[in-house]
């Protein structure tokens, strides 16, 4: 029997990329998301990155940017921390495709002899091998129904041409057919260039050249969304829809914005939603049900939400202090963490990128001004953030932050190394021991504060570090805790999400607690520490897990939201807000 389109229930939509990387596919296909919800429709994803790697685990965030984590322990592309912080869904480490994956899979099959003796190609075992694992990912389910989701957007990563690119697109195309057309689409994000910048021309013929290159590779865009600096002109529009054989109304632009936030509000506009319900054949009209009735208050809070930005001339500084700064996405979901709490407050945020290596002295790398520049911009801020990291580099730098915040009652939070490196600072410059350390940093050192996971053989690489979502448990007694307040009082625990391979050593709690760093949360076995905070002190607070990767736009976390809230001084008013069920801090809209 031939296959019949009309009975496949998934919709597709492939967002891919021409011209040059890192245009904003990933903001453009959660901004398609974010509509389609607004609908009441269920909405999942996939990313697709074309490199040999199996996860994002061993990269280098100076190089790929932050290794975003899931529930389940999945080291992915930091796009689908875009997709759950827009869909507010979760996602599971197979949500990302790699070639990696693929080809790790296929030989496992080869070498038990699944294939028959056949001769195993790129064309078909390889692509259809990525179309099934497409179509089996589609169908999980990612939000608190259990539902089947009802479209899947799919983010092809890199640029149509790209050599590594070449199977997944080809699988695609595949999809297309075995699908039906009217039951897959393409968004294609090209950039358009203006030269010389700021005043000159919009150019096409980039974005003309990269829809021939993706016609040739056998896709067809429904639509193309350009990126630019600024609206594209009437003429560009009527000029790219000419040279492509399209409409106008299938030319969108994407233009800069306050913030990314304005993404959707743009999209929608140019009636993206319009467009996709009408050639995917989904109802735009639904009659009201639970889920459409949520769709549109979360359609509502978010324009609220974003365009009350433009108004509020309230900007607070905050301080990241880190060892990868040079790349600012390495830092992305702690950024955005900090923006959906600033948010949530009614206030804007500037956030100030410091390289702790240059806290350290002012002879590294032979730049007196890095480091004097380095200090005035931790010296101005009224809040710091210590994020995660590996290594030793400029960890002494990290200590010094740690020690100004401290000393100066300066609203703090560290994260995983910087909770870490918060009681190897307290030790040292508060309980006497001079050379407390971590036996990852300082592996000389006599007095380890910081310990290897016991349950875990040094050897073991990768396998020996904590990932994926795990419980907090509040400890008794701790109900004065600023952090603690800002969760609903009836609650003993919480979860969040883990990548870790060291802990506080738990033979030093009942001296750190003596000293007056007093340990708030630990985990189900009673013994490793999740959050320390320091009573006496505006908001100072260190957690092993890391936070960032549970905020959503809508839903900020409950971390970030109290050390922004004490760096804007208005930290007493968040807990009844919370309680209250508000949005944002100015209530009800």
């Amino acid at each position: 029997m031939l296959f019949d389109p009309r009975r496949a229930k998934m919709k597709y939509i492939v967002v891919s990329g021409g011209v040059i990387s890192g245009a904003g596919k990933g903001i453009v296909a959660s901004s398609a998301g974010l509509l389609l919800q607004s609908k009441g429709f269920i909405v999942t994803t996939i990313k697709i990155d074309p490199y040999i790697n199996i996860d994002s685990g061993t990269t280098s965030p100076l190089h790929h940017g932050e290794i975003y984590v899931t529930d389940d322990g999945g080291e992915i592309n930091l796009d689908l921390g875009n997709f759950e912080r827009y869909f507010s869904i979760t996602l599971k480490h197979c949500h990302n495709i790699t070639t990696g994956k693929i080809y790790r899979d296929i030989i496992s099959k080869e070498r038990a002899g699944d294939y028959l003796g056949k001769t195993v190609q790129v064309v078909p075992h390889v692509t259809n091998a990525i179309q099934k694992y497409i179509q089996r990912t589609a169908k999980i389910p990612v939000d608190k129904s259990q539902a089947e989701p009802d479209v899947c957007i799919i983010e092809l990563g890199g640029t149509v041409g790209d050599i590594e690119s070449s199977p997944f697109v080809y699988a695609l195309a595949q999809l297309r057919k075995r699908v039906g057309k009217e039951n897959l689409v393409q968004i294609h994000v090209a950039y358009v260039p203006v030269i010389p910048p700021g005043v000159g021309e919009q150019k096409t013929k980039p974005t003309q050249r990269s829809i021939s290159d993706v016609r040739s590779a056998g896709l067809s865009p429904l639509l193309i969304a350009c990126r630019c600096e600024v609206p594209l002109d009437p003429g560009t529009v009527q000029k790219i829809a000419n040279m492509c054989s399209m409409e106008p109304e299938q030319v969108i632009s994407v233009h800069d914005g306050s913030t990314t936030y304005h993404v959707p509000l743009l999209l929608e506009k140019q009636n993206l939603l319009g467009i996709l319900c009408e050639y995917l054949e989904l109802p735009l009209d639904r009659t009201p049900t639970r889920r459409t009735e949520e769709g549109k208050r979360m359609w509502n809070d978010w324009v609220y939400l974003v365009r009350s930005q433009d108004t509020i001339t309230d900007t607070v500084p905050i301080a990241l202090v880190g060892k990868y700064t040079s790349n600012k996405d390495a830092y992305l979901s702690v950024s955005k963490s900090i923006e959906h709490a600033a948010m949530y407050c009614h206030k804007k945020v500037k956030i100030l990128l410091i390289d702790a290596a240059h806290l350290e002295d002012e002879t590294y790398q032979n730049s007196a001004v890095k480091y004097h520049k380095a200090w005035h911009d931790l010296c101005s801020v009224k809040g710091i953030i210590v994020p995660g990291g590996f290594g030793t580099r400029a960890t002494e730098g990290i200590i010094k932050a740690i020690t100004w915040a401290r000393v100066n009652k300066k609203p703090f939070l560290g994260i995983c190394l910087g909770m870490q490196l918060v009681v190897v600072e307290y030790a040292r410059h508060v309980m006497g021991i001079p050379d407390a350390g971590s036996q990852e940093v300082h592996p000389e050192s006599k007095n380890h504060v910081v310990i290897y996971m016991p349950e875990h053989n040094q050897e073991k690489g990768r396998d020996a570090i904590r990932l994926g979502k795990h419980p907090c448990i509040f400890k008794e007694g701790t109900e004065w805790s600023k952090l603690r307040s800002l969760y609903d009082p009836t609650i003993s625990q919480i979860e969040e999400r883990h990548r870790n391979q060291y802990e506080i050593n738990p033979e030093m709690v009942e001296r750190l607690e003596m000293a007056g760093l007093a340990v708030v949360g630990k985990d189900t076995t009673g013994t490793r520490i999740e959050i320390v905070e320091i009573r006496d002190h505006p908001f100072f607070v260190g957690v092993q897990f890391h936070p960032e990767y549970l905020s959503r736009v809508l839903r900020p976390s409950r971390v970030f939201l109290g050390l922004f809230a004490a760096a804007a001084e208005c930290l007493e008013e968040i807990p009844i807000a919370l309680q209250q069920g508000q949005r944002s801090l100015v209530g009800e809209y």
